[in-house]
């Protein structure tokens, strides 16, 4: 029987914030199409977070454990996840747009002969058929697309599709052996963090980034740091700040770093050049700060502040603190 999938990423039992995006979106599309949805994790603690899609109003999940995806390996998870589309003659695959997906979505596209859409943004299905927008271009088009192979393959850009919360539901988990890695595979021996539980970027609903018109590494300690913390965000930052050494490469935000796109984006001292555009343009607000008036990042920004960060940031975190502090 034919259904669509929804891969929700786990991570030791714990679900990711983009996995009630995808369930809900999946759901959206279930009702739309008249199909039913499997939910799917994968990995150790796959079973625990199957079981806490319930709120979601997940009803069935598959939960695929064993020896080939005990640690992760991406042809070892693509090979699993590729054997459970089979098996279950599935119309349409759904995955966050996060690293994980990344690793997944072409190995997957190769196994199931399906060309994937990255990084949607909007989803519909009508007359029978899937179709999917995505940004191209560096964000400066949207290009709707349609799926001749099936199942379908996209990506969700997370943040972007509402995470839909539902009173009263219990979750079906099925245990599914993970099908047999293949004889050659890489797999991942160690994890590093980035430590002093930092928000991650891509989940954020809040992020102020800085750029080289910060002048001093020192200053987004003195300046991004607190204004972040005021709104509950996470920090971010232009490529050319990381490629000083200013900050390290996962808070990069770019063509060449992370697609974010969080309810509030606070650009701070960057010029907006396209390739930093490309990794924001989607957030719904988006508020710039610049000294230079003429600077592109105020053609998309939703507010515009000409002034100096030193001044501007320390007044705006005031601010910040005070409203959480009255509510």
């Amino acid at each position: 029987m034919s259904c669509i999938l929804a891969v929700c990423e786990q991570s030791e039992g714990k679900l990711k914030k983009v996995a009630g995006e995808v369930a809900s979106e999946a759901l959206r599309l279930g009702q739309a199409s008249g199909l039913p949805v499997v939910a799917l994790t994968i990995g150790p603690g796959a079973a625990a977070a199957a079981a806490a899609l319930a709120p979601f109003g997940v009803e069935s999940a598959g939960a695929i454990e064993g020896a080939s995806v005990a640690s992760y390996s991406g042809e070892a998870y693509a090979a699993a996840l590729a054997a459970v589309a089979r098996a279950k003659g599935a119309a349409l695959l759904l995955i966050g747009a996060t690293s994980f997906a990344r690793d997944l979505l072409g190995r997957l596209g190769a196994l199931l002969s399906s060309s994937p859409a990255s990084d949607c943004v909007a989803l519909s299905f009508a007359n029978g058929a899937f179709r999917a927008r995505r940004p191209v271009y560096a964000g400066k088009a949207i290009l709707t697309v349609a799926f001749k192979a099936t199942p379908a393959l996209a990506s969700l850009r997370p943040n972007v599709f509402a995470a839909t919360k539902v009173a009263g539901k219990t979750t079906r988990v099925e245990a599914i052996a993970a099908a047999a890695a293949p004889a050659q595979c890489a797999r991942r021996t160690g994890r590093v963090d980035a430590g002093g539980g930092k928000l991650e970027l891509t989940e954020a609903e809040v992020i102020v980034s800085g750029g080289r018109g910060l002048k001093t590494p020192e200053n987004f300690a003195k300046l991004i740091e607190p204004l972040a913390a005021a709104l509950g965000g996470a920090v971010g930052a232009s490529r050319a700040v990381v490629d000083a050494g200013w900050r390290p490469h996962g808070e990069q935000v770019g063509q060449t770093g992370k697609t974010v796109a969080p309810k509030l984006y606070v650009a701070c001292g960057i010029s907006g050049a396209i390739q930093h555009l490309a990794g924001m343009r989607t957030a719904r607000t988006i508020v710039a700060i610049n000294k230079d008036r003429e600077a592109p990042i105020f053609k998309v920004a939703d507010y515009g502040i000409v002034g100096d960060v030193d001044e501007v940031l320390p007044a705006l975190t005031e601010q910040a603190k005070a409203l959480r502090a009255g509510h």
